[in-house]
């Protein structure tokens, strides 16, 4: 699958890839391991509109971790990697949280949603990157917008909606972890604060079962955890993640500094240690979690008369 973008000036005709890589399990389980911020995808058109670097833009990036979690598929989860990156599209923004300021003509405001994220210049198209940088020179003309939506946001969104769907009716329920990265706090040269968050929406997106496992398993692989603070999760925890209805999101935020050096965008040499970590937490997460639902759907299952 590829796409043109209709704002390239160059007179040549860009292909990209396409909007998201999906790695079945050979054995596909209920969960879903979601990366829509690993992209490494810069189209042209982008990167005429703006005078920042590769590095610059880069910042943004959940950079590697799709790397991190590439082990997925073998404990039965099928993994979805997103392809753009997401200073060109936030894939876990709702897809009305647009600042119709950005382009000309201006957007109906009627029609977008200015949210907080949007009005700090992180909406669905970011404004900014890095520590408040703009990426653009210029007005956007308004017809990316949705040319960005349609190629990129929607396809991803469907397949991740259709993912659920068919593990909900395989299996009664599915399970959605929302794998990021997020940036290191240093003081005085030194890091502080969790290696890595776990953001539930306060126990709204998932069984806090679910929560629970995961915090346990990151302790025993070494992981200093946090939950929901700073990052109690974004859009997608919070659009798809009902346990009522049997949809669990769950939203994991890796300290970037525990596996890459954050100024050059290079994997450490504790990479692997990390990698494997993860793939022992993940391998467990899962078994835990199956092992647990089985459990409860037999306690549940209606006694026989006697």
């Amino acid at each position: 699958m590829t796409q043109e973008s209709c704002d390239d000036t160059s007179g040549n005709i860009e292909k990209a890839p396409a909007p998201y890589l999906c790695r079945p399990a050979p054995k596909p389980g209920p969960f879903v391991f979601a990366l829509p911020h690993s992209g490494r995808f810069y189209p042209k058109a982008m990167r005429a509109a703006t005078h920042l670097s590769d590095h610059t833009l880069r910042l943004s990036e959940d950079a590697f971790v799709d790397r991190l979690f590439k082990s997925a598929p073998e404990s039965g989860a099928t993994l979805l990697v997103a392809t753009h990156a997401r200073a060109y599209l936030d894939l876990n923004r709702d897809e009305m949280e647009l600042d119709p300021t950005m382009f000309t003509p201006a957007l109906d405001p009627t029609m977008v949603q200015e949210t907080h994220r949007v009005k700090a210049g992180l909406g669905i198209i970011p404004r900014l990157v890095a520590e408040n940088v703009p990426i653009y020179t210029k007005q956007l003309p308004a017809r990316e917008a949705f040319f960005r939506i349609d190629q990129v946001y929607k396809p991803y969104h469907e397949k991740l909606a259709a993912l659920i769907s068919t593990r909900r009716k395989q299996f009664g329920y599915a399970v959605v972890i929302d794998c990021h990265s997020m940036p290191s706090e240093n003081r005085d040269g030194k890091r502080y604060g969790p290696d890595i968050v776990l953001g539930d929406n306060w126990g709204s997106a998932c069984s806090r079962d679910m929560t629970s496992i995961a915090e346990e398993l990151l302790i025993r692989a070494g992981f200093r955890v946090r939950r929901n603070v700073p990052y109690s999760g974004g859009f997608t925890t919070q659009y798809y993640g009902n346990p009522n209805q049997g949809r669990h999101a769950l939203q994991i935020e890796i300290n970037r500094a525990i596996y890459m050096n954050e100024n050059k965008l290079e994997p450490l040499p504790e990479f692997g240690e990390i990698h494997d970590k993860l793939q022992w937490f993940s391998e467990n997460l899962i078994a835990r979690f199956t092992e647990l639902h089985a459990r409860r759907q037999c306690t549940d299952l209606p006694k026989a008369a006697e």
